[in-house]
């Protein structure tokens, strides 16, 4: 009886997607560059068909714009994906892979978003129920689809928005000022670039993620970026995790902000019923 209820705990306090290596149903392109090929790695709920009109989210992976895996959200698509919607990694260029800067970073998650967009009939996706995320740099590169107006690909076809319809974002780095991340990189263009510092009534519903001992994200910034926020009158959600580093959504964290992602998008309509992941440890309350 008592082995039988120490293993149902650990099951319990296990992400409901417990798969090792999450498997995307399909990889399409959304980007030639001369030779380099960006791709969109696609996670599909059960039975979705292309006649369907599903919401949809963006992930971007993190890395310091240097370099990272579109893998990196594999497991929050493939849980979302479960959940009903359709899930998508995005892959863009960075400093190792393609001797880039930081712009052609935010330039591909435009058009990341402006395909998914324009495809979404193709793609059975809702191209009104549509939501980026990410993490780290990938979180600017998120923030910076939903409120920087520049870094748009030359010839691409800006009728189609590049803005989501929601942001989901995990220790993002989008204060790119003197007094936040990768300054040095982007000094030339760093108020055009900096999501902070580019808010409008246009930005989309956002909810962040962030560690207490983040050296590289101060909390001080996370609340002025809500406080900014809020002032617009924009719902921004901010959960603070104590004692919890750079990157704690990774693993350590991984099933509560994952809750957490999934009642923001469940509000959002994005989502229906009960999250079916549950947190391991008590949720710190919402800011």
């Amino acid at each position: 009886m008592i082995r039988n209820t120490i293993l149902f705990t650990l099951l319990f306090a296990l992400p409901v997607i417990v798969h090792a290596d999450p498997t995307p149903d399909s990889k399409v392109e959304y980007k030639k560059i001369g030779d380099i090929s960006l791709k969109l790695h696609i996670f599909n709920p059960p039975n979705h068909k292309a006649t369907d009109k599903t919401p949809a989210i963006v992930f971007f992976f993190g890395g310091g714009w240097v370099g990272g895996s579109a893998s990196h959200f594999y497991p929050q698509s493939e849980y979302l994906a479960s959940r009903g919607m359709v899930a998508i990694c995005a892959e863009y260029r960075t400093r190792k892979g393609h001797s880039t800067t930081p712009r052609e970073c935010v330039k591909d998650g435009k058009s990341a978003i402006r395909y998914v967009r324009a495809h979404a009939a193709a793609l059975g996706i809702d191209p009104d129920k549509l939501a980026a995320g990410g993490g780290s740099a990938g979180g600017h590169v998120a923030a910076a689809t939903g409120n920087v107006d520049g870094f748009n690909e030359e010839g691409e076809d800006t009728t189609i928005s590049p803005r989501p319809n929601a942001l989901a974002l995990f220790n993002p780095v989008y204060d790119n000022s003197d007094n936040g991340y990768g300054f040095d990189r982007v000094s030339e263009y760093w108020e055009a670039f900096s999501p902070m510092h580019n808010l409008d009534q246009d930005t989309p519903p956002t909810t962040v993620f962030l560690g207490t001992k983040d050296k590289l994200i101060p909390v001080a910034t996370a609340k002025e970026y809500k406080k900014r926020m809020d002032a617009l009158g924009i719902r921004s959600d901010l959960h603070l995790y104590q004692d919890m580093p750079h990157g704690f959504f990774n693993k350590t964290k991984f099933n509560e902000t994952v809750y957490q992602m999934d009642l923001f998008l469940s509000e959002l309509g994005y989502l229906k019923g009960d999250p079916t992941i549950t947190p391991t440890t008590p949720e710190p309350a919402k800011k």
